[in-house]
């Protein structure tokens, strides 16, 4: 895998890992029961400790995007095609919004006030 972090980006590294899972999925790179690295072995590729790769994974499993699995490892979940449409809209939406300077809090106040 050639993902890349920037630990002097402002946005955590956590968030940094799970927007490369998120863009290898939306891209088909990852698709459905591919394995991931295991924690230990992508933070040391990445240089970052194994627990913020297991933070990114929590997250992404809370999406709905990784399932764990005892014995298995973590891998992708199936998704339907407007479910991988829909994450990829709003992967590319955080993005956009972290480039702009946008908060989690107003990026969520802003969905609300548009639903």
């Amino acid at each position: 895998m050639l993902w890349q972090i920037d630990p002097g980006d402002r946005v955590p590294l956590q968030d940094q890992i799970a927007g490369c899972v998120r863009r290898a999925v939306a891209a088909n790179t990852l698709a459905h029961g591919d394995r991931l690295p295991p924690a230990a072995e992508l933070g040391a590729a990445l240089g970052v400790d194994r627990n913020t790769v297991l933070a990114a994974y929590r997250s992404l499993r809370d999406e709905g995007l990784l399932e764990f699995r005892r014995g298995r490892g973590v891998r992708v979940a199936a998704l339907t095609s407007g479910a991988a449409d829909l994450h990829l809209a709003a992967a590319r939406l955080i993005d956009l919004a972290r480039a702009e300077g946008y908060t989690r809090a107003d990026l969520i106040s802003l969905i609300e006030r548009m639903a």
